[in-house]
């Protein structure tokens, strides 16, 4: 086994999860695995979200697999902050001649897999499922349960992320504008997993009732795009002078970004995000953060009249419960010309044609993540009973979404079938299920556990 890739390793890791999960570490740490996460696809290590005791105290975050130990320092692992969520890392041979460390300064744990398989040869490695089929904790579980059973399961679980969401935009209103509350939720919507965080960040230092003062000015409409984008993306540090170095080339010096520029330079403001808060790794180019911003500004014109707050809501009002969200969905759909029709970023182009800035798929994501529970919310709050009912049937119809990493994931640990997953709430279950209770370790709360029946002997 002296030629092992990382891939083998990895099935050699999950294959001995089947059989044992507490081990111990190269420096005699106690260690059991309560959940090995799940495939990351993503820059940083191998799995993400796992669950591990490490000498008796609960550790979640990711694991890192490598052939040999050195391969952390070799890889500038240590000098990467993205493996600052690392709990574990796993070799088949430890050759390293000091700890694997973070960048953070924290040392974590190294599991070497030779002394579990040095008796075992090259046709055994052979005979090793593909690592997708391995180590899913509750396939023996569901396999012993009904579809019915199944889907009263999931649609709890949906039911239970949906009044999550709407109960966190209730304890909003209660300290801001209900239409600053709305707009956060966008906001950080637009961002993804990746880019939440700086989006709500910019939400902040750009609070609505700033860009509402913009629009309500007797300006042409172009005018208007053109200084809330200005004070949206100079407070992010995305315009082109606040990226030096980033692009090259005469896609930069252009009318569009001219216009924006100046128009910064006369905003008096110092505050502005770093450049660094932003993660543009990995991220496709039509979710990138500028054309995410630039559609926040043509959404907040399109409701420069009425504001959003109230353009939003009646859209809700309006929905027919039958034939799901399309009015909502076309509420926030954006498509544009122009320079943003052919452009990702500032200068980059690529002879692309892309005229969405927020296609169908990321709005029908914000009607279900964020309007239906915000509105949900704001119905309570405002004692509009009906609205209220209404918002929850609208979530309880709503079809399926496009499947996301999670979802495929809990799928597969779960054994279901894509029939099973027919509506979003079903899909919104599974995340429920995964934030709540896999990737916290707690596998003995889950009802799942406690609907099997032991089988009999």
């Amino acid at each position: 086994m002296s030629n092992l890739s990382e891939g083998q390793v990895i099935k050699i890791w999950q294959h001995l999860l089947l059989s044992r999960s507490e081990l111990t570490g190269e420096q005699g740490e106690l260690i059991k695995v309560i959940y090995p996460g799940r495939t990351n696809d993503d820059r940083g290590a191998d799995f993400r979200d796992a669950v591990v005791v490490i000498n008796q105290e609960l550790a979640k975050g990711d694991v890192e697999v490598h052939v040999s130990s050195s391969d952390w320092r070799s890889h500038q692992h240590h000098h990467d902050p993205v493996y600052n969520r690392v709990i574990l890392h796993v070799v088949m041979w430890h050759d390293a001649k000091s700890v694997s460390s973070l960048y953070s300064g924290k040392t974590i744990p190294i599991v070497a897999l030779e002394k579990y398989v040095r008796t075992l040869g090259n046709q055994w490695l052979n005979r090793l499922c593909p690592p997708a089929t391995l180590n899913m904790p509750c396939v023996n579980k569901t396999r012993c349960l009904t579809e019915g059973t199944l889907a009263e399961f999931l649609d709890s679980a949906g039911e239970a992320r949906f009044l999550t969401k709407a109960a966190i935009f209730q304890a909003d209103l209660a300290h801001m504008e209900a239409s600053q509350a709305l707009y956060r939720g966008i906001m950080g919507a637009l961002g993804y997993a990746k880019n939440k965080s700086p989006f709500l960040e910019l939400a902040s230092k750009v609070p609505l009732h700033m860009l509402d003062t913009v629009a309500r000015d007797e300006i042409s409409g172009d005018d208007c795009l053109a200084r809330q984008q200005a004070l949206l993306l100079g407070t992010a540090g995305l315009l082109p002078s606040q990226q030096q170095g980033r692009f090259q080339g005469n896609g930069l010096h252009n009318n569009s970004a001219d216009k924006l520029e100046k128009l910064w330079a006369s905003w008096h403001r110092t505050e502005v995000m770093s450049h660094n808060a932003w993660h543009l790794f990995k991220v496709r180019p039509s979710n990138s953060p500028v054309r995410r911003i630039v559609a926040m500004s043509y959404l907040i014109l399109r409701y420069r009249e009425m504001g959003i707050l109230e353009g939003i809501i009646s859209l809700a009002k309006e929905a027919v419960v039958d034939k799901g969200c399309r009015r909502l969905e076309e509420g926030l759909a954006v498509t544009t010309g122009g320079y943003w029709a052919s452009h990702f970023d500032f200068g980059l182009s690529a002879g692309i044609r892309s005229p969405a800035l927020l296609g169908t798929g990321r709005a029908t994501d914000i009607v279900v993540n964020v309007i239906l529970p915000f509105t949900f919310g704001w119905a309570k709050v405002s004692s509009q009973l009906e609205l209220e009912r209404k918002v929850f049937d609208l979530y309880r119809g709503y079809p399926r979404l496009a499947v996301n990493s999670i979802e495929r994931h809990l799928r597969q640990q779960l054994a279901l079938t894509s029939n099973l997953i027919n509506s979003a709430r079903r899909q919104q279950g599974l995340i429920h299920i995964y934030n709540t209770l896999c990737s916290q370790g707690k596998c003995d709360c889950c009802p799942l556990g406690k609907t099997v029946k032991p089988a009999s002997s």
